[in-house]
C-alpha cells in the first residue's frame, strides 16, 4: 500500500523479438484501457507520485487499466537498441495479448506514447476500441509544413542537459521541466521523485537514446488511416488548438477536446477534469457500440413444465438422463429451423431466429418432439431489437419473450401482437389470448396462441 493505494504486481511478457516487457494489470471496469504514456518510465517508481497515483486509480474505478514500460526503460528490457515506432507497435499488442484485452481503447501522450497508439489503432482497428491521444503532437521538431513542436537546437541543448544532470535531486526543478511537468518545478517533494524516476527509468545513455528517437517520430501519414473513434486532446492555447485541428482533420470523424494547465501528462492540470473528459469519451464509445450493436430478431423461449415435479418424481440421475434427452431434440430442431441457440436455462433454451415464422414453426416442432419423451414445454415468441453482448442476448425484447413464455400453458405457442403481424400469410393460424401485462414491461400486450394448421405440415421456410 502507497499513499491508501493497492501497488498492481509487475508482470512480464515477451516482445516478437524475444524481448521483455514489464506491465501492471489493475481495476475491473466494463471497458479495458491501455494507457501508454510518454518517454520513460518505471510502473513501481510512478506510484511513488501522489497525483499521478490518485489519476490512473480515478481511471481504475470505471476502467481495467494496463500500462507498461517501454522497451528500454524502466522494469522492460533495457539491452534492445533504438526504438522505433514498428517495435513499439509489436510491445504493444504483446502487452495486450498477455493482459487478455481484445479490444482496448487505447490513451497515449505526446509523439511517442501517443503515437505509438496511433499506429496501433491505424494498423489494428478490429483491436482497438477507441484512441485518447493526450498532448498530441504528430510529429516533434518543426518543419516548414509542421510549424509546432521544438525546434533541433533546443532538443539538442535540452539532451546536453538531460545526460549531465541525469537523476540529480539538485537539478530537480530543471528535470521536471524537461518532463514537461512545469507546475512541480517548485515542489521539494516533486523534485526529489523526478530524480528517481530519472535514475531508475534510464541511464543517461539510454535517455540520449530516447531523446534522438523522440526528434525522429513524424505518423502525419498514418492519420487518415485511423478509422476508430478519436479523440485529440491539447492545452487550450491558440497554437496547441490549432496542432489539434490539424490532427483531428486528418483523422476521420476525430473529436478535439481542450485540457487545462501547462503540463503534458494528463495526470496534471485540472486532474478532476482531465479524468472526466476521458471517461465521458469513453461512455459516449460505449453508448456508440451498443446502438450498432442491435439487430432485429425473433427471441424464442422454451420450457419444461413441471420440471421440479419431474425431478422429484424420477431422481437426479435418471432426471439428468432425461434432460440431458429433452436437450437433443430442442437442439435438433433449432438447427432445422435455423435457429441459434444463445443458452440454456436450466430446463429450457434461448434462441433467436432472423424469421419470425420459422421461430414460431419451431417452437411448434419442439413442443411435438419431447412428447415422446413423456414431456411437455411452454414456449414464447417475440419480435423486436436485441443487443449483443458477446455471446448473449440483452434488451427489453428479450424480457418481453421470457414473460410471454411464462404465460404459455403445456405444449402451447404463445406470440406477440408484432409476431402475429409479421407472419401474415405464413400459414400459420393463432387463436386470440387477450391482453396481458408483463412483469417490469410498460403497457398490456396482446398475446396470442400458435395452432398447427390441420393442412399445413410443419416446414422449416418461412
Amino acid at each position: 500500500m502507497l499513499g491508501g493505494a493497492e501497488i498492481p504486481t509487475s508482470r512480464y511478457t515477451r516482445a516478437a523479438d524475444g524481448a521483455y516487457l514489464a506491465y501492471q494489470v489493475f481495476g475491473s471496469g466494463d471497458t479495458d484501457l491501455l494507457y501508454v504514456p510518454g518517454w520513460f518510465s518505471h510502473l513501481e517508481v510512478y506510484w511513488e507520485q501522489p497525483q499521478r497515483t490518485r489519476f490512473v486509480t480515478r481511471l481504475a474505478s470505471s476502467s481495467r487499466v494496463i500500462t507498461f514500460d517501454e522497451r528500454g526503460t524502466g522494469l522492460s528490457e533495457r539491452t534492445v537498441g533504438s526504438p522505433h515506432l514498428d517495435t513499439a507497435l509489436d510491445d504493444v499488442r504483446a502487452v495486450l495479448d498477455a493482459a487478455g484485452a481484445e479490444r482496448p481503447v487505447l490513451l497515449g501522450e505526446g509523439p511517442d506514447g501517443g503515437g505509438s497508439c496511433a499506429m496501433f489503432a491505424a494498423s489494428f482497428p478490429e483491436r482497438t476500441l477507441a484512441l485518447i491521444w493526450w498532448s498530441a503532437h504528430a510529429r516533434s521538431v518543426i518543419t516548414p509544413d509542421y510549424p509546432w513542436g521544438d525546434d533541433e537546437e533546443a532538443l539538442l541543448h535540452e539532451q546536453i542537459f538531460l545526460e549531465r544532470a541525469w537523476g540529480s535531486e539538485e537539478s530537480g526543478a530543471e528535470l521536471l521541466r524537461a518532463a514537461l511537468c512545469p507546475s512541480l518545478a517548485d515542489d521539494p517533494a516533486a523534485q526529489r521523485w523526478i530524480a528517481k524516476l530519472f535514475r531508475y527509468g534510464a541511464t543517461p545513455g539510454g535517455a540520449r537514446t530516447f531523446q534522438e528517437w523522440y526528434t525522429t517520430i513524424d505518423v502525419r501519414g498514418i492519420l487518415p488511416a485511423i478509422r476508430v473513434p478519436t479523440l485529440i486532446v491539447q492545452d487550450a492555447g491558440r497554437d496547441a488548438l490549432e496542432e489539434a485541428r490539424y490532427i483531428a482533420e486528418r483523422v476521420p470523424g476525430a473529436r478535439v477536446g481542450a485540457r487545462g494547465g501547462i503540463d503534458l501528462p494528463a495526470w496534471l492540470g485540472d486532474m478532476d477534469s482531465n479524468v472526466a473528459m476521458i471517461e465521458d469519451f469513453i461512455e459516449s464509445v460505449r453508448d456508440e457500440e451498443r446502438q450498432l450493436d442491435r439487430v432485429l430478431a425473433t427471441i424464442l423461449f422454451t420450457d419444461v413444465v413441471r420440471s421440479t415435479d419431474r425431478a422429484s418424481e424420477l431422481g437426479d440421475r435418471r432426471w439428468a438422463e432425461l434432460l440431458e434427452r429433452h436437450n437433443t431434440a430442442v437442439r435438433a430442431m433449432l438447427g432445422r429451423y435455423r435457429g441459434t441457440e444463445v443458452k440454456t436455462t436450466g430446463d429450457g433454451f434461448l434462441a433467436t431466429f432472423d424469421g419470425p415464422a420459422r421461430a414460431v414453426k419451431c417452437a411448434q416442432a419442439i413442443c411435438e418432439a419431447v412428447k415422446p419423451l413423456g414431456l411437455e414445454v411452454r414456449a414464447g415468441c417475440h419480435t423486436g431489437e436485441i443487443e449483443l453482448l458477446g455471446v448473449d442476448v440483452g434488451g427489453i425484447a428479450v424480457h418481453i419473450g421470457a414473460r410471454i413464455a411464462a404465460l404459455a400453458g403445456p405444449s402451447e405457442v404463445l406470440v406477440s401482437s408484432t409476431v402475429k403481424d409479421l407472419v401474415a400469410g405464413s400459414g400459420l393460424v393463432f387463436k386470440d389470448r387477450g391482453e396481458h401485462r408483463l412483469k417490469g414491461v410498460p403497457d398490456p400486450w396482446h398475446l396470442y396462441a400458435a395452432a398447427v394448421h390441420p393442412d399445413r405440415p410443419h416446414s422449416a421456410d418461412g
